[in-house]
């Protein structure tokens, strides 16, 4: 079994940092995914989601900024598992040009609607969209 953290930044417009895979990702190529990825061997899901978010945007938060929304059960076809992913929020005052992309096609902040009709990773498809309709997310946009 393998472990995910992902983290979706919500900017002042309601808008969600997503992130467009390449190509060249094991899972889910070519599609929009939230940024985060694995959890290390004896690593928690919390600290592994601030790393992830570091590693892939240059985005430096200090905790306890992110709020834990969800775990989800998520199938991953390239290792034939049910895996769990943990899904963390935060709003910010962060713009595109703030975010460095360290992996994929790019990392952008994405119109709701827009994001709802992306392509997506098989985590984003689950969480986006339920996301959206959230308390969590409502809060993070007022």
């Amino acid at each position: 079994m393998h472990r995910f953290a992902c983290v979706i930044l919500v900017d002042r417009r309601g808008w969600l940092l997503l992130q467009e895979r390449d190509e060249h990702a094991l899972i889910d190529p070519d599609r929009w995914g939230m940024v985060g990825g694995h959890v290390d061997d004896g690593e928690d899901f919390e600290p592994a989601a601030y790393r992830e978010l570091a590693e892939e945007t240059g985005i430096v938060l200090a905790p306890p900024a992110l709020t834990l929304w969800r775990e989800l059960e998520v199938f991953h076809e390239a290792y034939g598992t049910r895996d769990p992913v943990r899904v963390y929020a935060a709003a910010t005052d962060l713009t595109d040009a703030d975010v460095a992309c360290h992996e994929g096609r790019q990392i952008v902040f994405v119109e709701p609607a827009a994001a709802r009709a992306l392509p997506k990773s098989r985590s984003a498809e689950l969480a986006v969209p339920t996301f959206l309709e959230s308390d969590l997310y409502r809060s993070l946009t007022t």
